[in-house]
């Protein structure tokens, strides 16, 4: 039993072009429709949610979703909203690359069961490794005229860019190459839709044009729009850069901030997007948020909602544990449960300062720790009267100025977090 998928993406608002007659095939019955991801990293990153969220609502709706992953159009590289090409990989790499993407995905997609829309994962290299250049100008290029790759944007924009220097052979046959794939696919996995972003509908057209023409046979395409934030800045980057899906490139913590950070135009949208949740739940929860936004409803429950689905729920409660310690009220128990890589995301920027360990081995005096020592405040007089006002906490403790600091005060066996007041901290690191 299927349900109406283009219903389903319309009002989540995932809708860009629909292929005219794609809809009716869809409701006719379970069809097979595939997604590419890149594999020239171990990670995919929220960039690749949309796709990613494609395939798994295109599940949910009883169809069966293949995750293509470009092993061979990785080596080439996609001009599409690119200004330079990419670096080449070898098959090493790519393989080791592909498992962890599958690992990944199947955070979203059932690979596993004996379903009959059970997703399945395929690499364009296994039918492309074995296919000489001659065989493929002889039987696919020659059925593609210079004049139609020309005409698609995706080349069309690279040309003629002032800050472009060209286009090689080898990204210009891109559109083959891909369009190849859904060919394949038709044929092999009787794979009859490929969905993507807006910017790929030239290149899926170029497989649905060799569906017609070397198939015989009819294939559609579907694209969703490119997500943009309501500020301009680009989706899917913070300063450090891409916001990956590995915890060990984005720690859970940073990737829940992430979202939390949202603007509420654009938590309204990403939550329609990002999230399984139902239009009424969504609905709702958009009432609510206008009600009173400081409460940020929104933004919090699509950060729970997405690092959960990306991680876990145990990540979660510890991202959300780790937000509350800067600004809520939390304890030295709390400070030691995180870890090392999430106590340096909290705390980055905090001003730090390195002791040595023997120090601490023979219990580090608080105006030491304070001032000549860890130089957070100026002045040994500055430390006392600041002791004495009772402003001085070690790891969210508060002190006096005949604490010491021992081993049994550190963090990861590593760090000590010193404050004064609400909101000044110092963060000491032991060596």
């Amino acid at each position: 039993m299927v349900t109406n998928f283009v219903e389903e993406l319309t009002w989540r608002g995932m809708i860009h072009t629909v292929m005219p007659g794609a809809e009716e095939h869809l409701m006719e019955g379970m069809k097979s429709a595939y997604v590419g991801f890149d594999p020239t990293a171990d990670s995919l990153h929220i960039g690749n949610l949309v796709p990613i969220m494609l395939l798994a609502h295109y599940q949910r709706c009883g169809h069966k979703p293949v995750a293509l992953v470009g092993g061979a159009t990785g080596m080439i590289g996609d001009p599409s909203g690119k200004s330079s090409e990419r670096n080449l990989l070898d098959e090493t790499t790519l393989r080791h690359n592909q498992e962890a993407i599958k690992k990944q995905l199947s955070h979203f997609l059932d690979f596993e069961s004996d379903a009959d829309n059970a997703a399945v994962l395929v690499n364009n290299y296994d039918w492309m490794k074995e296919f000489s250049f001659l065989e493929f100008i002889r039987d696919v290029g020659k059925h593609i005229t210079v004049n139609y790759m020309m005409a698609k944007d995706s080349v069309k924009n690279r040309i003629s860019a002032d800050d472009s220097e060209g286009m090689s052979f080898t990204e210009f046959t891109y559109q083959l190459v891909q369009g190849y794939d859904f060919l394949h696919l038709y044929k092999a996995n009787n794979c009859t839709i490929q969905m993507g972003g807006s910017d790929q509908w030239g290149n899926i057209t170029t497989g649905t044009e060799l569906i017609r023409r070397i198939g015989s046979g009819k294939g559609f395409a579907i694209t969703c729009p490119l997500i943009t934030k309501s500020d301009g800045s680009k989706f899917g980057k913070s300063e450090g850069g891409n916001v990956w899906l590995d915890a060990n490139r984005t720690s859970p913590y940073k990737f829940y901030q992430y979202w939390l950070n949202s603007s509420d135009e654009d938590a309204e949208k990403y939550i329609k997007i990002f999230t399984f949740l139902t239009e009424e739940a969504i609905n709702t929860l958009i009432s609510e948020h206008n009600e009173a936004p400081h409460l940020r409803v929104l933004q919090k429950r699509l950060a729970e909602e997405i690092t959960t689905m990306v991680h876990s729920k145990t990540d979660l409660e510890n991202a959300i544990k780790a937000s509350s310690i800067l600004f809520g009220k939390s304890t030295s128990e709390d400070l030691k449960a995180l870890n090392e890589q999430t106590f340096l995301d909290v705390f980055e920027g905090v001003p730090q300062t390195e002791i040595d360990r023997s120090e601490v081995d023979a219990g580090l005096d608080m105006i030491g720790a304070l001032a000549e020592k860890g130089g957070f405040l100026n002045s040994n007089s500055e430390a006392r009267r600041a002791l004495k006002e009772n402003s001085i906490s070690v790891n969210k403790e508060k002190v006096k100025e005949d604490y010491k600091i021992t081993a049994a005060d550190l963090i990861n066996n590593k760090f000590v977090l010193l404050q004064r007041g609400k909101k000044n901290y110092f963060v000491l690191t032991v060596k």
